[in-house]
């Protein structure tokens, strides 16, 4: 199975950039990001493909957030730019052994997640 370690989460002001980063135990298809905040469903972020490195971005966060891999490491990242008080949640990471994960439903392991907190 796998496993994933997240880190990199904080508080933050608007307008503030974070980078998140999460390591993979075995190795997968693809990987991704989701987010929950209170009260709310989780709900996509970005994902990549693990072989091609194709991404993909919720429209909520185009033009912000970023999300690469480092492929021998198992790894990928999220950079967070222009942080607003809306993107404020819980963020997981998420790995897939069938398909980029862009959906709940596509997605075969979670991370624990980490607190994205951003102050107005």
């Amino acid at each position: 199975q796998v496993q994933l370690v997240e880190s990199g989460g904080g508080l933050v002001q608007a307008g503030d950039s974070l980078r998140l980063s999460c390591a993979a135990s075995g190795r997968t298809y693809a990987m991704g990001w989701f987010r929950q905040a209170p009260g709310k469903e989780r709900e996509f972020v970005a994902a990549i493909s693990w072989r091609a490195g194709i991404t993909y971005n919720a429209d909520s966060v185009k033009g912000r957030f970023t999300i690469s891999r480092e492929y021998a490491k198992n790894t990928v990242f999220l950079q967070m730019n222009s942080l607003k008080p809306e993107d404020t949640a819980v963020y997981y990471c998420a790995a897939s052994q069938r398909e980029t994960p862009r959906t709940t439903r596509g997605v075969d392991y979670w991370g624990k997640g980490t607190l994205v907190t951003v102050s107005s």
